[in-house]
């Protein structure tokens, strides 16, 4: 007897400046998903920290600052607006200050179990993508599509000073990208709670010598394996 096959969940993981939000957002298009940020989430996680005078390295105070704090992601045209405590927060979690607060937030473990709580309510029911760091690890280990992008240091900081460059975020010198792209990384890759690493079961696609499309055509490429394979 068939088995269907389980809810579509694709987990994207890997460090910063990989490409993982813009990669997550060609699939919900083209596959009709549901995008769920896990970063914008620790974004508007660390703006309210920033804005109520909370250090980022008093785990104490941020575990009691979560318990009144209400994140909620709402599908858009251009993606996905942000809603902190019902107010629209988007246009402001792309600062670097921003940046480096939900890194720093990120590393509590009360703060990652509220929001992978969270997160796993929101993509219960699949069809959805979702990016992040422990998306393939512990959010969804069971995703049926599980993809860690990867990228040269070099790369990810050129990709993130262009990205930055465009925007009306504060411009900063490229080296200094670079230098905050490997704290980011050491950061990630050394935290005693849910480090970052690709599942076992990931597929591994390296985008240092590829193209935006050259990446997004091998992530779908994996998608359409999945949607096209037989009932388990």
């Amino acid at each position: 007897m068939s088995v269907a096959r389980p809810p579509l969940i694709v987990a994207i993981d890997g460090p910063a400046g990989a490409g993982k939000s813009t990669v997550a957002r060609a699939l919900a298009q083209r596959f009709g998903l549901l995008n769920l940020e896990s970063g914008a989430m620790y974004r508007a996680f660390a703006l309210k920290a920033i804005e109520a005078g909370i250090a980022t390295n008093d785990p104490a105070a941020l575990d009691l600052l979560a318990h009144s704090t209400h994140v909620r992601l709402e599908p858009g045209l251009d993606g996905n607006r942000v809603l902190l405590d019902g107010l629209d927060v988007t246009a402001q979690l792309r600062t670097p200050e921003i940046t480096a607060a939900a890194s720093e937030v990120s590393v509590h473990p009360p703060i990652r179990r509220w929001l992978v709580g969270l997160q796993q309510r929101l993509g219960a029911q699949g069809n959805v993508v979702m990016e992040g760091r422990d998306i393939g690890t512990v959010v969804f280990p069971h995703a049926p599509v599980k993809i860690f992008l990867d990228a040269s240091p070099d790369k990810r900081g050129e990709r993130r000073y262009e990205q930055n460059r465009n925007t009306a975020v504060v411009t900063q010198l490229p080296v200094k990208v670079l230098e905050e792209i490997r704290e980011r990384d050491r950061r990630d890759r050394t935290r005693a709670d849910s480090p970052l690493r690709p599942a076992p079961d990931a597929a591994i696609i390296d985008s240092t010598d590829l193209t935006l499309d050259e990446v997004i055509e091998r992530a779908a490429a994996l998608v359409e394996g999945y949607l096209g394979g037989s009932d388990l």
